[in-house]
């Protein structure tokens, strides 16, 4: 039963945490508004541009994957790793970062790769992400220093509050306790018999992650990094030239409300629904646009990409069986 509770949970939470987001942004929302911008008022042809490089962003994901499992001896097809990435973004709307399990146990199923494998090249795929995220918002906050601190005033974040924190003693005598009890736990699990259960998968993981240091072409690996995230913001980015209130944004506020939507997601909600457009929302409204036009932004931007994430992921569900027929 509690089993059932947790994975019940587990799905349901995210959901709820997400609804409850978006009916605090959008309580005193007109929506009548939003559907005449959509029918009447939005260039479809901007719109159809970012779809594209929201596409590309996925193909250039699934094929750094293949080159991710090369070094460890596997030779996945390239079409099942793009396949496999789109179904990964579609079930993370279910379930956030269920994806990630499911896209390796799709190459699993089709070309024999172990699981905990391909997960640990997962793992080292989201190290590199949490890279390209702290260093676009690095540079960002850089750029557009006033703007952050306008967000973070208008949002009640109190900037010498937190760095008063991380520069207390107290604060580091709690981080050394936390890392004390996780030796100690460390040292007393692995006198349990499932630890080495435990242990032997974690080793397939670490392997997975060590794939890093192993592929063969690196400056292509970079390259295709690269690539996986100018896509996702000229796919954010040309966005704005759907609408009029949002065509005159510079490319700087891009970056920013970009960085900002790329730190929301974080929030387990699926594709970032309500963090997201909390998030854009506020950034546009510290660029001078109306806080309804910003919300017909968030709205449709969001909705539209995320039926692109669906479309996808069905897609990918319905070519495998016919891409491995032997």
């Amino acid at each position: 039963m509690n089993k059932i509770i947790k994975k019940t949970l587990k799905v349901v939470f995210p959901i709820i945490l997400g609804t409850f987001i978006l009916f605090w942004v959008y309580r005193d929302f007109d929506f009548s508004r939003a559907a005449d911008v959509f029918l009447h008022q939005m260039s479809w042809w901007w719109m159809f541009l970012t779809l594209i490089f929201g596409i590309l962003s996925h193909v250039f994901r699934g094929v750094r994957w293949k080159q991710t499992l090369e070094p460890m001896g596997y030779v996945p097809k390239t079409n099942n790793c793009i396949n496999a990435i789109f179904i990964s973004y579609a079930a993370n709307l279910v379930l956030p970062r269920v994806g990630e399990v499911s896209r390796c146990g799709i190459l699993t199923k089709y070309d024999g790769i172990p699981f905990a494998k391909s997960l640990g090249t997962v793992v080292a795929e989201r190290m590199v992400d949490t890279f390209m995220v702290v260093f676009i918002t690095g540079i960002t906050i850089v750029l557009q220093l006033g703007v952050f601190r306008r967000f973070f005033l208008r949002t009640g974040t109190n900037i010498d509050a937190i760095g008063d924190m991380f520069s207390s003693m107290t604060f580091w005598i709690v981080i050394m306790c936390i890392v004390g009890i996780g030796i100690l736990l460390y040292y007393l699990l692995r006198s349990l018999t499932f630890f080495q259960k435990v242990k032997g998968l974690a080793l397939n993981v670490w392997e997975g992650v060590r794939t890093l240091k192993h592929v063969r072409n690196m400056p292509l690996f970079i390259l295709y990094t690269l690539l996986i995230w100018l896509c996702y913001f000229l796919q954010f980015y040309l966005a704005f030239f759907s609408f009029g209130f949002t065509s005159n944004l510079s490319f700087l506020a891009g970056m920013v409300m970009f960085a900002a939507g790329s730190i929301a997601v974080v929030v387990p909600t699926p594709n970032g629904a309500g963090p997201w457009h909390f998030a854009i929302i506020t950034m546009m409204c510290i660029y001078g646009v109306d806080v309804m036009n910003a919300g017909i932004f968030a709205l449709l931007v969001h909705s539209i990409q995320t039926l692109l994430v669906v479309i996808l992921g069905v897609y990918g569900l319905a070519i495998l069986p016919f891409t491995n027929k032997k």
